[in-house]
């Protein structure tokens, strides 16, 4: 019962899984989540204020953008203004459009691009005039000094921003941690949850000083609490250093340290130790680091980190471009007018027909209704069938079209993720080259063992073992569609693209997402099913990849556990990814079976007990022994085991 009620919510849990996933390869989501965030963005910085006086952020970070990104920024900035600081918003509003203008007109051009300090320039410009015409016109009564720090910001948050979208070095993103910290704790100042604390206790619990200091500095200028918050951040970052006491203890050190510095100081205000708490256990759950490590750019390793980089930069760059861009769609009107005036033309009665205007005249949607007869057309005509028949082939190439447009939309959508991959593949080898860590120390062997059902070349299901980058080892197992030479060739294809792929350093769900479009694009929907099998041999634990296969089974001396549920193949959509992943760990000598859809052990499996002991072979042949292969398919069971180094 137990192992029913664990299948079950394993199912509801994998089920719940997909959905993300599919929410997430989903192109409206997406775009629907970049817009928000962008909205979102100019909103929260246009709250930030010194001295109960606005500050130009929002409008300085349009200034560091370029094209849709300052446009929805702007957008959020100006709501932002005139919510925040009503009367006074008319002037942030004025920044954030002037910010625009700038930003549209310099953005992206060469000249930006040779000069890095021109756009900052430009909107330290923009608040010096902005300021002076509001001070002669309007009679404003800004100090002096603020009007000073409004320019300086300008141009320090616009050169940050640019710093910050084209690049990885870490200090920009520290001295944006700070800004965002200043603009949360304003924007949304809620007692017990404020967003400010929250981002400035995930700071503190990261590895770098700067980070927090300057978000202890940003919730100190915003005058939220007396505690001063800068002691309380730099403290909770020393004592997250410290060698002794657990990793999750260290994550709550800010909002410790924020109960002992009220206590000296005098002050009770207990309500933010909450979002300091929470954002450091935000920061443990968090796989990661919230800024970019440190890059140490010495010699010939620096500069392959720096065109690493760049090509990253580039590969991303062209992916924007190419989501943006749209496939024409189908004129379906003049595809009607098309058909209806070569009906006409043809028509012996076209000379005293009355109904020639409206046959011209024909709305689009008749093209999507059902065209059997002239009592379908929603005009009266003399010679109806004539314009029925035209209008039929009409529907044929509206479907072709449709067809066609389809086709290049999933084209596009495989190409803007292969350049994502490489994106995220090249920043990864970037990042990789400042690691100076100690291999660690291979723990584990594996012992794979591989029985079938027919001869190698006979068979589709194709399986491989190899050793990966890093820890890593794989064990690859593909189903090809059928039997017979085609079914072999399919199989042998997908393994040896998938093998190419992790043995680059590619991670696993880049790989299965590449085969995935590779099937899409070929119409070779369910050519092959796949499972990965990802060892890590420095910790014994292992993460299962699925797609379309058949479940399998972990084998322990208690029985055996089926993991894995039945999704469809891959090749049927690119934008959808329909991938599974189980992670499980083999420390203790459990044993992992993969099965092909030809093994029909059935849950014969279930009641097996195998130790540590027996060989991996016989725990394959007698799984092969206990399944029926009647139906002729080709059958391959793969069992992985992980032994002590």
């Amino acid at each position: 019962m137990l192992q029913m009620m664990m299948a079950t919510m394993g199912n509801r849990l994998q089920k719940v899984r997909g959905q993300i996933l599919a929410l997430k390869s989903d192109q409206r989501v997406r775009i629907g989540a970049t817009v928000g965030a962008h909205l979102l963005a100019g909103f929260v910085l246009s709250a930030a204020s010194l001295l109960h006086r606005s500050l130009p952020l929002a409008a300085a970070a349009v200034c560091g953008l370029f094209g849709w990104q300052a446009g929805l920024v702007a957008l959020g900035g100006a709501a932002g203004y005139l919510v925040y600081w009503g009367q006074e918003g008319i002037m942030g509003l004025t920044w954030t459009a002037i910010a625009l203008v700038a930003a549209m007109a310099l953005g992206d051009r060469r000249l930006t691009k040779a000069s890095p300090l021109l756009l900052p320039a430009v909107s330290a410009l923009i608040l010096a005039g902005c300021g002076l015409g509001f001070l002669l016109v309007l009679g404003d009564d800004t100090p002096t000094a603020v009007y000073l720090l409004r320019i300086a910001l300008a141009f320090a948050v616009t050169g940050l921003t640019r710093l910050v979208t084209t690049r990885r070095d870490p200090l920009p993103h520290w001295i944006a941690g700070g800004f965002w910290a200043l603009a949360l704790v304003q924007a949304l100042p809620i007692p017990g949850l404020n967003p400010g604390f929250i981002l400035a206790g995930f700071l503190a619990a990261g590895r770098a000083f700067p980070a927090a200091a300057l978000a202890g500095l940003a919730l100190d200028l915003a005058r939220v609490t007396a505690v001063p918050m800068t002691a309380v951040l730099t403290m909770g970052w020393l004592l997250s250093l410290s060698p002794v006491g657990a990793a999750r203890a260290k994550t709550m050190a800010s909002a410790v340290c924020y109960f002992l510095v009220m206590v000296i100081h005098g002050v009770w205000d207990p309500w933010l130790a909450l979002p300091l708490g929470i954002g450091g256990l935000s920061r443990r759950l968090y796989q990661g680091k919230a800024t970019p490590p440190a890059a140490h750019r010495r010699g010939e390793t620096g500069l392959l980190q720096v065109r690493l980089e760049m090509a990253a930069h580039v590969m991303a760059q062209t992916g924007q471009i190419l989501r943006a861009a749209r496939q024409p769609t189908p004129d379906e009107e003049a595809l009607t007018q098309r058909y209806a005036q070569a009906a006409c033309e043809g028509c012996s009665c076209r000379k005293s027909c009355q109904d020639k205007q409206a046959v011209l005249a024909l709305p689009p949607e008749v093209l999507h209704g059902s065209l059997q007869s002239k009592e379908d057309l929603p005009v009266q005509c003399r010679r109806g069938e004539r314009v029925v028949q035209q209008l039929r082939w009409g529907q044929e190439q509206l479907r072709l079209h449709k067809a066609y447009h389809t086709r290049q939309e999933e084209c596009m959508a495989a190409i803007v993720q292969q350049y994502g991959f490489l994106e995220s593949y090249l920043q990864g080898l970037s990042d990789s080259l400042t690691r100076r860590q100690r291999p660690a120390r291979q723990k584990f062997q594996p012992k794979v063992a591989v029985y079938a059902n027919r001869k190698e070349h006979e068979n589709a299901d194709r399986c491989c073992w190899f050793a990966g980058t890093e820890d890593n080892y794989y064990v690859v197992l593909c189903d090809g569609m059928g039997t017979g030479e085609e079914a072999v060739a399919e199989g042998m294809a997908a393994m040896d693209t998938l093998k190419q792929l992790l043995c680059a350093g590619f991670p696993a769900e880049y790989a299965l997402r590449s085969l995935n479009s590779l099937f899409a694009l070929r119409n070779q929907a369910g050519a092959a099913t796949v499972d990965i099998a990802q060892l890590d041999l420095s910790t014994g634990k292992a993460s299962l990849y699925k797609w379309g296969s058949a479940p399998s089974w972990v084998i322990s001396p208690m029985g055996g556990r089926k993991i894995g549920t039945a999704t469809p193949p891959p090749g049927l959509s690119v934008q959808e990814g329909r991938e599974t992943v189980e992670r499980l760990s083999l420390r203790r000598g459990e044993t992992l079976v993969l099965l092909s859809d030809g093994v029909g052990a059935g849950d014969a499996i279930a009641s097996l007990a195998v130790s540590s002991a027996t060989p991996p072979g016989e725990v394959a042949a007698e799984i092969l022994e206990l399944s029926s292969l009647e139906n002729g398919d080709d059958a391959t069971v793969a069992v992985i085991r992980l032994a002590p180094a």
